[in-house]
């Protein structure tokens, strides 16, 4: 969905758990965050001559469904990093913040920054992320009970949270069923999580995390593939300084799927094996070593996606 920034009119949505506030063109109103406020604005934003930008932060699940009713109402819609927002407020002079000034903020910023709408996903995409999402839930609430049992010592509370434990790994093994169904059900997800499992260390659990939250591996360039994953380093350099890079950004589930990849691959796939072997003979830190492996491998990944589209896989 490409527009022309320009001549896009840019729409500044400040979404709450029960509500968001719109900024388009200094108008400014309220509505109810459900599915009868999602259609008031698509009503409002289809009655413009040009094209439209809706821009809103991510909040943790909040801009869901607003998000998915923009995107079947063929509204471009970018979703931003709420850290970029407050960088963009602070080198403006903006201090004060209400849903109202957010709601401006988010609209300069995206005539100011133009940043990239997201291409809508596919149903069954949809469903594989909030599947995955459920499942990460799961492990930790597992994971604290497990920690929890061990400090027991009354019979019925030990009883009771090993009655826990085993529902709640029965929940989990129904949605990694599911999960997994999902995927053979969909013949193009299945070509692509065949496609990443054939790289040493990634397995079908992180073959889904990846496509689930990160929906646009193939169709990214190599830096591209790299900062959506969040394993980009930023130089900090400044006349003789010279800081260390850091890593940041990028989507933290598709990073931490990345992570346990890599540290597979560092031991048993031979060229990251060599790869990490020598960056530590460097003197670089374990952790920064990981982390340039984790950089290859998803640019590696994207490659393996992005062939699966050339006439030469045909």
């Amino acid at each position: 969905m490409s527009t022309n920034i320009i001549d896009t009119v840019c729409v500044g949505v400040d979404v709450a758990k029960d509500s968001f506030q719109v900024n388009n063109q200094q108008q400014t109103c309220l509505l109810r965050n459900n599915s009868r406020g999602h259609q008031k604005l698509i009503q409002q934003l289809k009655g413009l001559a040009a094209p439209v930008l809706v821009v809103c932060e991510a909040t943790g699940g909040y801009e869901h469904g607003l998000v998915t009713a923009l995107h079947e109402a063929s509204i471009a819609v970018a979703v931003v990093e709420p850290a970029r927002v407050r960088h963009f407020a602070r080198a403006c002079n903006l201090r004060s913040k209400s849903d109202r000034i957010d709601a401006q903020l988010l609209a300069q910023f995206g005539r100011q920054t133009k940043p990239r709408p997201q291409a809508p996903p596919d149903k069954s995409t949809l469903a594989l992320r909030e599947l995955g999402r459920h499942r990460v839930q799961l492990k930790e609430i597992l994971q604290t009970a497990l920690q929890q049992s061990r400090h027991l010592t009354l019979p019925v509370l030990r009883r009771d949270q090993a009655l826990l434990v085993r529902r709640l790994r029965g929940h989990l093994r129904k949605v990694e069923q599911q999960m997994d169904q999902l995927v053979h059900q969909d013949q193009i997800i299945a070509r692509k999580a065949e496609a990443l499992q054939q790289v040493a260390g990634v397995g079908p659990t992180t073959a889904m995390s990846l496509l689930a939250e990160m929906p646009e591996l193939g169709t990214l360039n190599r830096a591209q593939a790299a900062a959506l994953a969040g394993v980009a380093p930023y130089v900090r350099q400044s006349g003789q300084w010279q800081g260390k890079r850091y890593i940041g950004g990028g989507r933290p589930l598709a990073r931490k799927a990345l992570y346990m990849a890599a540290l597979v691959a560092s031991r048993y796939h031979d060229s990251f094996k060599l790869f990490y072997q020598r960056l530590l003979q460097r003197q670089k830190p374990p952790k920064v070593a990981l982390v340039a492996v984790m950089r290859k491998l998803i640019i590696l990944l994207n490659s393996k996606i992005k062939y699966l589209h050339s006439p030469l896989a045909t």
